[in-house]
């Protein structure tokens, strides 16, 4: 590669910025299942405290508060222990887990406090001695966080003198401004002289990628250019995992990734799914823009909490402009927006940087085979014709050794082998085929804690599981262990026959079973439409995704046109009613004002909580606009301050305004 010499005598001006949104929300799991992303799953043996000199941290009295319940929680876990109760202290320890993850994703400077750093400790210690968990995890996966380090370090002393942009250099015309200043200049130095190695490994990567990428962020709406964002995100690894436990090609914090659909549990993490990923990404990108008005911005709001944005813009005086509120932003965030467009401009032009465009490059191309839940992936290999490996990276989202319970699952396969894998598929021996339910036998030295978290179940199931278990076991004992939703309650109420194992249907001779309704239920109909998950429709309808597919009898895979039965509350049975005629942006919003603490159940669409035709009552959260409301509800700025009597841009958390829909 031709090394290029770049002068930093080009200092014009400056600006850009990454952070997720964060807002908070509590993550339920079916009771077999445990958190798979909570940070404290993840031994460490010690977590880095990082001096931010841009943003002090300031612990107020709400994040103390919110540290002792922590605290609180993790010495009730210990005590339920002392007492024998093992469901409780599990629940307390879980509560520990919810509780810790969600101050860290409302909150993301914390990470660099002395007093949160030990509040995680204490909690992660906790854990692996419950679960009996002894390997430990490296704190994060990818190349990425390497480079991060080394990209966004103060450090210059590798900056060379004589450094020059490329001759008639050609600058894209993009929605998202590609400006040159000291800050962007310093990024393509690092990529072009620094560590020319980074950026080839990404071109080539990208050839795998973009083509799905672009396709996606197209049929969003979203500018074709942030595709690239996905370099400084994971380096275009799927699997790439943070500290923090951001995880995926765009490292979605797991509140964020529910929020857009991405299901997260023992077995699967959406946010490892390129496709799914790539989506909900190109949608809090598009959702980021819509609240600040300003690329930039969002860019910085997809790396930085809301609030420390708004903290920076504020120590700033005022101005919403990320190049104004540069000196105020921590280390990262500075590094974050001049980063992404350095690697923009190269990706874009690679030649006039010295690079080489990558030539025929493999796209991220598959077939769908419909494959039984908890197939072991070792033979579905083996069907497919390729190894292991090459199935978990074309399904990166599988975590374990078989696909997750359920009545089925959709698998990539390699393009073009989908009837070879099918015959092949039917003649996988019966015998390996899926079971419901396994029985372990006791060894010594352990817990019901271990077993249960071996199998990614709860110590709770395995008590619904096993009539008169007791805390205290031997080995040679044999349990019953659930291993799919709904199989606790099926083995609980089998009495002693539960001991016998059940085999769980397959595909090629499934049938739809019926699905008693819960009690005090009423039954209402969905019709899937273009851009809907699973995830979205039942963060919509306030039920679990798994739910979903059990009632309906389907896999992780809805169409277009799809009638679905979902079974809400009979009291509330007006309101989802209504979820079915609301438009994509509509229900979004609705989930977004019941996160805040909204009753959104009195409202009647028309969209009024009082009746009245066209008119909303919206409650303000905190970090809310006048321009985001606005835009967020098809209306203008001057409308809302007209029905409300607003003068300025000025509202405040708690207040309550009228929107009238024109």
């Amino acid at each position: 590669m031709k090394q290029l010499f770049l002068l930093l005598s080009i200092l014009l001006f400056g600006t850009s910025v990454f952070a997720q949104q964060t807002e908070s929300t509590e993550v339920e799991m079916p009771p077999m299942l445990l958190p798979y992303t909570n940070p404290l799953l993840e031994s460490r043996s010690q977590l880095q405290v990082i001096d931010q000199p841009a943003i002090s941290m300031e612990m107020d009295t709400e994040i103390l508060r919110r540290i002792s319940n922590v605290y609180r929680l993790h010495v009730l876990a210990i005590d339920a222990q002392v007492q024998g109760d093992l469901v409780q202290a599990e629940n307390y320890i879980n509560q520990s887990f919810g509780a810790i993850q969600t101050l860290l994703d409302e909150y993301p400077e914390i990470q660099y406090s002395r007093r949160f750093a030990e509040l995680y400790r204490s909690v992660m210690a906790e854990h692996s001695e419950f679960y009996g968990i002894t390997e430990v995890r490296s704190e994060t996966e990818g190349d990425i966080f390497e480079i991060q380090s080394e990209l966004f370090s103060d450090q210059d002393d590798w900056i060379a003198e004589g450094f020059v942009l490329p001759e008639n250099l050609t600058i894209n015309n993009t929605d998202v401004p590609l400006i040159q200043n000291q800050h962007v200049n310093r990024m393509l130095m690092y990529y072009t002289v620094r560590r020319p190695d980074v950026m080839e490994r990404w071109l080539e990567r990208s050839e795998y990628y973009f083509p799905m990428m672009r396709e996606i962020f197209e049929e969003e709406g979203t500018p074709l250019e942030l595709i690239h964002l996905s370099m400084i995100e994971s380096g275009l690894v799927p699997t790439a995992r943070s500290w923090a436990s951001a995880v995926g090609l765009w490292q979605f914090i797991q509140a964020t990734g529910r929020f857009y659909g991405l299901d997260v549990n023992w077995w699967v993490d959406e946010r490892r799914d390129p496709i799914k990923s790539t989506r909900a990404a190109a949608q809090h990108l598009r959702d980021l823009y819509d609240v600040w008005g300003d690329w930039h911005l969002a860019l910085a709001n997809y790396n930085l909490s809301p609030r420390g944005l708004r903290r920076a813009i504020n120590a700033a005086g005022g101005v919403q402009d990320y190049w104004v509120a540069f000196p105020y932003l921590p280390r990262e965030t500075r590094g974050y927006v001049p980063s992404y467009i350095a690697a923009t401009m190269i990706a874009m032009s690679p030649e006039e940087f010295g690079f080489e465009r990558p030539r025929n490059g493999v796209a991220y191309e598959f077939d769908i085979a419909e494959v039984a839940g908890l197939m072991p992936l070792e033979d579905l290999a083996d069907a497919a014709g390729i190894t292991l490996q090459e199935l978990r990276s074309l399904n990166p989202e599988l975590l374990r050794w078989a696909t997750p319970p359920g009545e089925s699952y959709q698998l990539k396969i390699p393009k073009g082998t989908l009837d070879e894998f099918l015959a092949a598929y039917k003649e996988i021996p019966k015998e390996n085929r899926a079971q419901n339910i396994a029985m372990h036998t006791v060894s010594r030295g352990e817990s019901l804690g271990v077993i249960a978290q071996r199998y990614g179940t709860t110590v709770r199931a395995l008590y619904e599981s096993n009539e008169g278990l007791s805390n205290i076991i031997h080995p040679g004992q044999r349990i019953v262990v659930p291993v799919q939703a709904s199989s606790a309650r099926q083995v609980a109420s089998a009495g002693s026959s539960s001991n016998q194992p059940q085999r769980a249907s397959t595909s090629s001779n499934r049938q739809t079973q019926q699905v008693q309704a819960p009690s005090n239920t009423t039954s209402v109909t969905y019709t899937v439409k273009s851009g809907d998950t699973i995830g979205h429709i039942a963060e919509w309808f306030d039920v679990r995704a798994w739910q979903i597919r059990n009632w309906n009898g389907i896999g992780n895979t809805i169409r277009v046109g799809q009638r679905l039965t979902i079974h809400v509350p009979s009291n509330r049975a007006d309101y989802y009613r209504q979820v079915n005629g609301l438009t994509f942006a509509q229900k979004q919003e609705l989930e977004r004002r019941q996160r805040a603490g909204e009753d959104i159940f009195a409202l009647r669409f028309d969209g009024s909580s009082s009746g009245s035709n066209g008119t909303i009552r919206y409650t303000v959260r905190r970090n809310d606009t006048l321009i985001g409301i606005a835009n967020r509800h098809g209306v203008s700025v001057a409308d809302i301050q007209r029905d409300n009597n607003i003068s300025g841009s000025r509202i405040y958390a708690g207040q309550t305004l009228t929107i009238r829909r024109r």
